[in-house]
């Protein structure tokens, strides 16, 4: 009897440990160039295949679950999913799935890097070292802001939000947060305030919600108004989240004091104006990009495509209606 293992397309390669799990149960095929794939190259990856791992950068879209409605697993590599039309997928018994909690303390730790950076003007100072401009010690050089005993604003205190607060916790910072929802039992020493007044008062903020339409652009021009102006946003949530025009001119007019940014909201690209300011500390989406967090978001999503593979629940699995719907054949 000939055993035919199944065949996993992923769209860009991943850390070996996750090609490793998906190698000794099926075939794989990985694009080899480190680049974005064009839709219609998705199309043609997932011709004749089983599965599809794909990145968050890789917009999954009807048309491209429709050229191959027969996976029995869509992968996607990243905590968020906005990029893969969920509702499509589930129409056709395809299961959704994520890698999520794996990267909580690598973003909040990254988010804290952000917040050190732009209040001491890190970059700006390594930047003036290296330019040859240090004479000596001066008593209003480079002058940032403090971090302890200030007011650090949380938008959205889900898991990673919390996990910004413990960070904060032992800067002696008082946190202050925001819930769509409303106040909720925290375990940690944190007032709810309204999202106006939050923005009245925090010293920083820090922004964890996910994007859709209530949250695109949820701070905007009219925001940057309410902020103090010796205030510093910090965003590792998603581009949009911002009006990154109205941040850029909030920067320049000195309507607030600094950012600290690691999504944008046309990635890869930025706003005009934005590279050329030094009270913006920009970095290129590196929320997860530690060895330990890529290698285990790589075994969560090569799990989750077994578990499909074997017509089991995938541990991840974020449209269960799909489940419903599905046929499975040739269960590996």
């Amino acid at each position: 009897m000939i055993n035919i293992k199944p065949k996993v397309f992923v769209t860009r390669e991943i850390p070996d440990p996750g090609l490793e799990i998906l190698r000794k149960h099926c075939e794989v095929e990985v694009n080899k160039e480190d680049r974005v794939l064009t839709k219609e190259e998705i199309i043609a990856g997932i011709k004749g295949k089983d599965a599809l791992l794909c990145l968050l950068t890789d917009t999954i879209d009807e048309d491209i679950i429709e050229a191959n409605p027969n996976l029995k697993v869509i992968a996607n590599y990243a905590v968020g999913y906005n990029n893969v039309d969920v509702n499509a997928a589930s129409k056709y018994g395809i299961p959704v799935t994520n890698t999520p909690g794996v990267l909580t303390d690598t973003t909040a730790d990254l988010t804290f890097a952000l917040l050190l950076s732009a209040a001491r003007r890190i970059v700006e100072s390594d930047k003036y070292m290296r330019a040859g401009k240090y004479k000596g010690w001066a008593p209003k050089l480079l002058l940032g802001y403090d971090i302890y005993g200030k007011k650090l604003g949380i938008i959205g205190f889900g898991r990673i939000g919390s996990a910004v607060a413990k960070r904060a916790a032992g800067f002696g910072m008082k946190i202050l947060y925001y819930e769509h929802d409303g106040p909720k039992d925290t375990g940690i020493d944190a007032e709810f305030m309204e999202f106006e007044e939050l923005l009245r008062e925090a010293d920083f903020v820090t922004l964890h919600v996910p994007l859709n339409e209530r949250t695109k652009h949820m701070i905007s021009h009219k925001e940057f108004e309410i902020m103090k102006t010796n205030a510093i946003l910090i965003n590792t949530s998603r581009g949009s989240v911002v009006n990154e025009e109205a941040l850029v001119k909030a920067l320049q007019t000195g309507e607030i004091a600094g950012a600290g940014l690691d999504v944008f909201e046309d990635e890869p690209a930025m706003k005009p104006g934005l590279a050329e300011l030094d009270n913006a500390v920009i970095v290129p989406h590196i929320g997860s990009a530690t060895i330990d967090t890529r290698n285990k978001m790589a075994t969560m999503a090569a799990e989750n495509v077994i578990a499909a593979l074997k017509c089991e629940v995938p541990p991840n699995l974020v449209n269960r209606a799909a489940i419903e719907k599905r046929v499975c054949k040739n269960a590996i």
